[in-house]
């Protein structure tokens, strides 16, 4: 199933580009044979079928929300040019990208959903170090997701990378994914999560942008030496560690983050990442 999580991983982070079935295969770790067999048992599609159908999903989702350029979706979801997008487009759901959007609807349309992967905590897992952090400022997309529905995480990295770089007050080095709990902290069906960069202030940030402050507080490192597509497992296991040591989370709206230092490598998910989890004596 790991392999499987790097190859749905790799098709999330990947929606731009052309891919093939030996890129996904290099991803999985898994000869081309092996991979196009367990693939289409666990997630019920053979991989470049699967692949399509979650491109033109995301797809369709940017066109009801009332994207205004047709070709900029087409080249987001790996597309070259309008005509060939429409077509794939029809032939996937029966209308065309115009129709789909003056609809404003999803219903009735066929989309492709990522599969639920199971996060199954490893045992004995504790906290590499503790931090103390001053009050930090992110700047980043921020998107709701269900529980049930993280698979489109990467998606949502991918969408950002463009940005990275360009965000005014930018702090180089480390990338950071924050997840943030609803304000009210009513709804535990989801949470917000925010790709984003550390910034010096929140004053002038385009108007895609979100911004964050995050307060200063103490914080349990956990490190993930995993694929990024496995991460879930050390968050897991952070909340296994937390529930018996002792030490509790602060009050207000669940935050996690996850720091992405210079050993991660975004194209292949590989190199590690941490998982910082605040507590209080």
């Amino acid at each position: 199933m790991q392999a499987i999580g790097r190859a749905l991983w790799y098709i999330e982070s990947h929606f731009g580009e052309q891919l093939t079935l030996d890129d996904v295969a290099q991803v999985s770790g898994l000869s081309r044979f092996h991979l196009s067999r367990t693939f289409a048992t666990v997630v019920g599609l053979p991989v470049l079928a699967y692949a399509r159908g979650r491109r033109l999903s995301e797809a369709a989702r940017l066109l009801v929300d009332g994207a205004p350029d047709i070709l900029q979706v087409a080249l987001a979801v790996g597309y070259g040019s309008h005509e060939a997008f429409t077509r794939a487009f029809r032939d996937h759901f029966g209308l065309t990208p115009e129709e789909a959007r003056a609809r404003r609807s999803l219903d009735s349309l066929l989309l492709t959903e990522p599969p639920r992967m199971s996060d199954t905590s490893p045992a004995n897992v504790s906290p590499d170090r503790f931090i103390i952090s001053e009050p930090m400022f992110f700047a980043g997309i921020r998107k709701y997701f269900r529980f049930r529905d993280r698979g489109g995480i990467p998606a949502i990295w991918q969408a950002f990378a463009p940005h990275i770089g360009t965000i005014s007050g930018e702090m180089p080095g480390p990338t950071f994914g924050l997840c943030l709990g609803p304000a009210d902290g009513a709804d535990e069906t989801g949470f917000d999560y925010m790709p984003a960069v550390q910034v010096r202030t929140l004053d002038n940030l385009a108007e895609e942008i979100v911004g964050v402050c995050v307060a200063g507080r103490e914080w349990a490192v956990f490190r993930h030496d995993g694929h990024v597509s496995s991460i879930g497992e050390t968050c897991t296991a952070a909340g296994d560690w937390l529930a018996t040591s002792g030490r509790t989370p602060p009050p207000g709206p669940m935050q996690m983050i996850e720091r992405y230092g210079p050993e991660f490598d975004p194209h292949t998910g590989n190199g590690g990442c941490e998982v910082w989890v605040p507590v209080v004596s």
